[in-house]
């Protein structure tokens, strides 16, 4: 087999099987949230986020990624102490108590296969007619530039009280975007990247690198780099972009930064996993050992 036709093989989503877990998995969270009576008198939404909303997932990293998100009220920030006008909230929801009883939904539902001890998502393990799925609480957020103009994501509360902003719509709008104006080329370079760390992690030859963070690489590269006419070209191109373009520190410059496919979130800063600086040492070396693995000439 040719490197062209191993890279082609790489680009394909998950099998058609997989999908229907995937897809059953998340109506069966939606199920146990419509289910539990705590929950039905308030407003609330069930979606998915991540690699498997945006189809960017591969077999190996089939799990889902499900936002539990109360809308009954908004969290909000904004430029010079903008905010909204609607007054402060009256009701229970607090972010503790709505996440008790979203892990008291999901221990009904799926007896015995939650798994609380994550600070941020309670994984619910698979059964042979589902997959893995990282379920997040959260609750609607704005960010406001003046009064009545804003932007919207969630807001996430760890069990330690902190809290983070995630922009799950504007991530699918934008990948969805790129994706249409490079040929569907972006979704399957992201493909091909995870496919390419799958395996280097399973032959040792590399250590792993988070899902998120490669499909946050493969957005980063020019939109021509992933229109060239072959897979091998266009892989070269990706890897070269993320190993020329993250030497050195990360720029003070924002408009030099790299951000998530949000356009809002940089990729590489303190409150991301990986950190600032240190994080794109090791994107780096990751694009490093692609090259070497894929057999890519200097």
């Amino acid at each position: 087999m040719t490197l062209e036709q191993k890279l082609s093989g790489w680009t394909a989503p998950s099998s058609v099987t997989e999908k229907e877990k995937q897809d059953r998995t998340e109506r069966l969270i939606k199920r146990a949230m419509e289910k539990h009576e705590p929950l039905s008198e308030s407003k609330w939404r069930v979606f998915a986020k991540g690699s498997y909303a945006n189809n960017t997932n591969v077999k190996l990293d089939s799990d889902v990624d499900i936002a539990v998100e109360c809308t009954d009220c908004f969290y909000s920030d904004g430029d010079s102490g903008e905010s909204d006008d609607t007054g402060p909230y009256s009701g229970i929801w607090t972010p503790s108590k709505f996440r008790t009883e979203v892990q008291a939904a999901l221990e009904a539902e799926f007896a015995g296969r939650v798994d609380c001890s994550g600070s941020t998502a309670f994984r619910v393990n698979p059964n042979s007619s589902s997959v893995d799925a990282d379920v997040v609480p959260c609750f609607s957020y704005r960010y406001y530039y003046s009064p009545g103009n804003f932007r919207e994501g969630t807001k996430v509360f760890k069990k330690d009280g902190s809290s983070l902003v995630n922009y799950p719509k504007q991530q699918l709008d934008i990948g969805r975007d790129k994706n249409n104006r490079t040929g569907h080329a972006y979704k399957k370079a992201v493909r091909i990247m995870k496919r390419v760390e799958n395996a280097m992690v399973e032959e040792d030859k590399y250590k792993e690198v988070p899902s998120y963070l490669v499909e946050c690489l493969v957005y980063n590269c020019p939109d021509d780099v992933l229109l060239r006419s072959t897979w091998v070209d266009t892989i070269r191109g990706v890897i070269a972009h993320i190993y020329n373009e993250l030497g050195g520190e990360e720029p003070f410059d924002d408009s030099l930064r790299w951000c998530e496919p949000n356009d809002i979130k940089y990729l590489f800063h303190h409150s991301q996993p990986w950190g600032r600086n240190d994080g794109r040492r090791f994107a780096r070396g990751f694009a490093d050992a692609a090259w070497d693995y894929l057999g890519y000439e200097p």
